[in-house]
């Protein structure tokens, strides 16, 4: 049986429940002592207990005939005045099951259990609808983004079997180079599905260690561009991954060091505990930036000025996509603000847990 079907069936029940029960009151409190046998006495005809019962069996069973049927058409109507954002729910469903996303239910009405669920509902899918769209660009982009190498690869193939004096040591050294941005990239992707899936063992990491290896590891970089380095690193205990931690400790500070001043540049890398909060912060010099700007840096493939995207370390465009994936699975967040005086500040900020 349907629901409605069903309340229809329920609501009649209790109404036929409620007049049998009204009967047995009127049976308990006022016909048991009406006396039985004929009541003789001066003056009219006076009704015994058993022509109280004839007269009153009849009306009775009608009553609660009339109540049965207004219990089943009004059990009917209610229930289906009561069903109907249920229907409406289910359609939003059926929708959402064969692709359609884009499908809101917008339940009006006052506040109550159906209007909640319907307003969960189409929270939730405003987020698949987002987070379907983020997948099909970031699958359009690394789609693009894998092809170029290859591409580049084949003409490079293409030139030296159609050149009959090839320079092989510039083909090879030429064909490492595009080979090694492809192998950049697959690695790339694959940190950033392994971040999003949250698929990693965590243990208690001190940021500052963490900062302190990656100052290590980019300072011949840094030396190499004129970028100075300064850092200033206290405690912060958290608990994650300590590798996944400092693939996001050096994209932060890698980024900071090629998107930053050709000479004279600086770099501050600072960790700090706040409450139940510890925070990382990398804060380098360099171009304006609007606030617009800003915001998109965290969107996968987006590059800095033209300047670095030609050169020796442009990147593959996913440096910070992987900071934000790898901060949200340590239920940490990631901050970008532009500097007054040129360059951005980063913060990342992640729970406090001391070992």
């Amino acid at each position: 049986m349907s629901v409605r079907l069903k309340l229809t069936l329920s609501y009649a029940g209790f109404l036929m429940v409620a007049g049998a029960l009204l009967l047995a009151v009127v049976w308990v409190f006022l016909l048991r002592y009406v006396p039985n046998g004929q009541i003789t006495g001066p003056g009219p005809f006076v009704p015994n207990r058993d022509d109280l019962i004839r007269a009153f069996t009849p009306a009775a069973s009608w009553a609660l005939v009339f109540l049965l049927v207004f219990g089943l058409l009004g059990g009917w109507i209610l229930a289906g005045r009561m069903l109907g954002p249920l229907a409406r729910i289910t359609e939003a469903t059926r929708l959402a099951a064969g692709g359609s996303l884009s499908h809101r239910i917008a339940l009006p009405g006052r506040q109550d259990e159906f209007r909640e669920l319907a307003d969960s509902f189409d929270a939730m899918l405003s987020r698949l609808e987002a987070h379907v769209a983020e997948q099909r660009r970031f699958a359009a982009n690394a789609s693009h983004e894998l092809r170029t190498p290859l591409a580049i690869t084949r003409t490079l193939l293409d030139v030296a079997r159609t050149d009959p004096d090839p320079d092989v040591d510039a083909l090879i050294a030429r064909l490492r180079a595009v080979n090694t941005r492809a192998i950049d990239l697959t690695e790339a992707l694959l940190v950033l599905s392994r971040a999003e899936q949250g698929s990693f063992a965590r243990g208690p990491v001190d940021l500052s260690l963490v900062a302190e290896e990656a100052v290590e590891t980019l300072l011949p970089l840094a030396e190499a561009r004129g970028v100075t380095v300064r850092a200033s690193c206290v405690a912060a205990w958290t608990t994650g991954s300590d590798a996944l931690l400092l693939q996001l400790v050096s994209n932060l500070l890698h980024n900071a060091i090629v998107h930053n001043l050709p000479e004279h540049g600086t770099v501050d890398v600072l960790t700090s505990e706040r409450g139940d909060a510890v925070e990382i912060v990398v804060e380098n010099t360099g171009e304006m930036l609007s606030p617009a700007r800003a915001a998109v840096l965290v969107e996968p493939f987006q590059r800095g000025s033209e300047r670095v995207r030609t050169g020796d370390h442009a990147g593959v465009g996913l440096g910070l996509a992987i900071v934000r994936s790898i901060a949200e699975a340590h239920g940490g967040t990631l901050a970008l603000t532009p500097r007054p005086e040129g360059g951005l500040r980063v913060t990342v900020q992640l729970r406090a847990q001391h070992p």
